[in-house]
């Protein structure tokens, strides 16, 4: 068929032109809304700025065809040959494109937001700044494409293959990636918050200042990939293989890297505060400046781990072997205002071989930190049944320092104990020595034999009797107790599992309320907000509530702090 006779046809209202050959056809600028070109051949074609919106192309061949600007959204172009040509700047949102060749095409700056990709073939495409939001790419071939400064946010790419493809600065916050083929593909600054990589191939993948932070890469394989400088804050990494992998500077704050196996890996200078390593392999891996801060080691294995200059401020360790670390020195503390850390150790010498595992089976570091200044006596109570519990533990107060929030206290143990489940222990039981101080004070000192001297010999002060009543305390004094239990409860909330929460915090309801406390603020506000924070920061404290919640016994879950707790639970999901 003639050029302008199919043109004519169109203008007469004729749609259907299936298999028509209008190969080297010059249609830039027509309008061909509606049409239906399957099998058509349009090889070569220039269809420049043309309008084909809602066209049918099913099979279609447009092999080097010039479609730069061109409007096809919504269009049907399943199973079409769009290799080599030019897309640039293409209107392609809400397209139809499964299992589409569009192979070593132009396709820079084109627009692809909602179209159907499935299957389709992009190797060696330049796709750079272009936009594939909410796309679906399962199973589509993207290797050795431009993908530079890309956007595929939402988009999904489970089982896709993007080997040795360029993403650097590519946006694809919240993408689906699982099982996902991106061996040796270089995402360079790329932002990948909270994106599901879990299962996929990261083989000497490059990821250089990327975030990924609250990304899932639970079983991913990482080996030898190259994460210089990545942030990945609270980044699940639960049996991913980080074997030879370069981590150094990388920032794993909070990360969960349980399981995970990051032998020989390079931590150099990394940031793992707060981070989980629960059965983490670490042999061999150079930690070298490493921060530590309130980082969790459960069987941890550090055997041959390089760990000279680690920051191990208030870590917790747990049946961790470290005779067999190569370490000359620690330092035991982090200035939060120089950013820098201090108190190195040992001072002015170093480790002798196996020195510093002799350290940590010997000596056990404890902080808790306070809102409000501990009640001293109630302390010096708490830790000497603390240390009853435990046969030979000896609890020693190295020191106390005022902070700009609260107080923090130093304790030393003559032993190897977690430091987290000594902490929990003794809040728990300072909530109720503090009780049980504030009821017998008179009686206690009395025993101690410390009662103020009488202010006369000639009229000593009168003895109680049994009958007697304790003097009612005044309005300061009951706000001292109030603001000290509240207090308290904070400091139970964001130290203890949900179980001891409930436990130890409607004890301390029962102590307000039996001296006279309303509660309902307290059960409202103050335990909610405090649960609600700590589960927006702890992935693994929001995972103890709900099953908490699943099993928790009746007469939990109805108590005061129970209900307290429930209400938290129901506004975190509320806002999931």
């Amino acid at each position: 068929m003639q050029l302008q006779n199919f043109l004519d046809q169109y203008r007469q209202g004729e749609r259907n032109f299936a298999n028509i050959d209008l190969s080297g056809a010059s249609l830039s600028g027509v309008n061909l809304r509606d049409v239906d070109l399957t099998g058509a051949n349009l090889t070569g074609a220039k269809l420049s700025w043309a309008s084909l919106t809602k066209a049918t192309l099913i099979g279609a061949c447009l092999q080097q065809a010039d479609l730069q600007n061109v409007n096809l959204s919504g269009a049907n172009l399943e199973n079409c040959d769009l290799s080599r040509t030019k897309l640039n700047k293409i209107d392609l949102r809400l397209a139809h494109l499964p299992e589409a060749e569009i192979s070593w095409a132009i396709a820079s700056d084109a627009d692809f937001s909602g179209a159907n990709l499935q299957g389709v073939k992009f190797n060696q495409t330049n796709l750079e700044r272009a936009k594939l939001n909410n796309v679906q790419l399962n199973g589509a071939e993207i290797n050795e494409a431009n993908l530079r400064r890309c956007s595929l946010i939402a988009a999904n790419l489970t089982g896709a293959s993007l080997r040795e493809s360029h993403l650097e600065e590519a946006n694809l916050r919240d993408a689906i990636l699982i099982g996902t083929n991106l061996t040796e593909a270089d995402l360079s600054g790329a932002y990948l918050r909270a994106v599901n990589l879990s299962e996929a191939d990261l083989h000497r993948t490059i990821l250089v200042g990327a975030d990924l932070s609250e990304a899932n890469l639970h079983s991913a394989d990482l080996s030898r990939a190259n994460l210089s400088g990545a942030y990945l804050l609270k980044a699940s990494l639960r049996k991913a293989y980080l074997v030879r992998a370069t981590l150094s500077d990388v920032y794993l704050l909070r990360a969960d890297l349980s399981e995970a196996n990051l032998r020989g890996a390079d931590l150099r200078r990394a940031d793992l505060s707060g981070a989980y390593l629960s059965d983490t392999m670490l042999s061999e891996a150079n930690l070298s400046e490493a921060f530590l801060l309130e980082s969790h080691l459960i069987r941890t294995n550090l055997e041959q781990a390089e760990m000279t200059g680690c920051c191990i401020d208030n870590w917790h360790i747990n049946d961790v072997d470290l005779s067999k670390v190569d370490c000359r020195y620690v330092y035991q503390k982090f200035n939060h205002a120089t950013k820098s850390p201090s108190d190195r150790f040992p001072i002015g010498r170093d480790f002798e071989p196996g020195e510093l595992g002799q350290q940590s089976s010997e000596d056990t570091k404890i902080e808790i930190r306070w809102s409000t200044l501990p009640n001293w006596e109630a302390l010096a109570f708490t830790l000497t049944l603390v240390e009853r519990e435990q046969a030979g533990l000896r609890l020693t107060i190295a020191a106390y320092q005022t902070l700009e929030d609260g107080y923090l206290l130093r304790l030393a143990a003559n032993f190897s104990v977690n430091p987290q489940t000594v902490i929990e222990r003794i809040l728990a039981v300072y909530t109720e020595m503090l009780q049980s101080l504030l009821n017998h004070r008179s009686t206690i000192l009395n025993l101690l034999q410390n009662n103020p001297l009488p202010s006369s010999a000639s009229q000593p002060e009168e003895e109680p009797t049994p009958a007697q009543s304790p003097p009612a305390p005044n309005a300061e004094q009951r706000l001292r107790v109030y603001n000290d239990a509240t207090n308290q409860i904070q400091r139970i909330i964001y130290a203890q599992s949900p179980e001891q929460i409930v436990g130890n915090v409607q004890r301390l309801l029962n102590f307000l309320t039996q001296h006279g406390f309303a509660t309902e603020e307290i059960q409202r506000r103050i335990i909610g907000q405090a649960v609600v924070k700590r589960a927006r920061n702890e992935d693994m404290f929001q995972n103890q509530l709900l099953q908490w919640d699943e099993k928790a016994e009746e007469i939990a879950r109805t108590s005061a702090a129970g209900v307290a707790l429930r209400q938290a639970i129901a506004l975190l999901l509320s806002k999931a």
